[in-house]
């Protein structure tokens, strides 16, 4: 790729051609994974680890690829990170969040997950369900569950085998349900 090669000659002009064209490539994948407070900063630390990074582009991929996978791997830098300090006490939760999880443990949490009012609320929780698990268990669930990409797919994006993949989901699932579980009993 010329503009690659422009770049890493010393060009540093033409890496904004690459920050213009894939920005908003970039803070979608960076969006589906991250909450919305961090996504802004994130997606520039994509660019910057990829601008780092451009001397040791093989361009075997295609860059878009390439680019893709610095972000996947950020947003997993991301929770490791955050995974290192998840403990959530529920006093940290906002008096509205509280009041709803009083609710669905007193009340049956299928029906309480299922009113209409709630949705949002039972969103914020499984967030924060997922906030428990380890970086590796959240970026597996994250990609077949909610992208909805398939075994092959998730496992080029994370670089792992699909058998992996397979094991990975069925484990993180698993953990999971334990996290939300724990939630729920209070």
């Amino acid at each position: 790729m010329e503009i690659v090669r422009r770049v890493v000659a010393g060009d540093v002009n033409a890496y904004e051609y690459l920050l213009t064209k894939y920005r908003e490539h970039i803070i979608h994948i960076v969006a589906k994974r991250l909450p919305h407070q961090y996504v802004e900063e994130t997606a520039h630390e994509v660019f910057v680890r990829a601008y780092q990074s451009l001397p040791g582009f093989t361009n075997r991929t295609g860059f878009k690829s390439w680019l893709s996978t610095i972000a996947v791997r950020t947003c997993h830098d991301f929770w490791r990170k955050k995974y290192r300090s998840r403990e959530l006490p529920i006093s940290s939760l906002s008096e509205n969040h509280q009041e709803w999880l009083q609710q669905v443990v007193a009340t049956d949490s299928a029906q309480a997950l299922t009113e209409k009012g709630r949705q949002q609320e039972a969103k914020e929780l499984l967030h924060g369900a997922l906030e428990q698990l380890s970086p590796d268990d959240r970026m597996v669930l994250e990609a077949v569950y909610f992208e909805e990409r398939s075994g092959r797919e998730t496992a080029e994006l994370l670089g792992l085998s699909i058998a992996n993949v397979k094991v990975r989901t069925f484990r993180a699932r698993n953990k999971l349900k334990k996290v939300l579980n724990r939630i729920m009993e209070g």
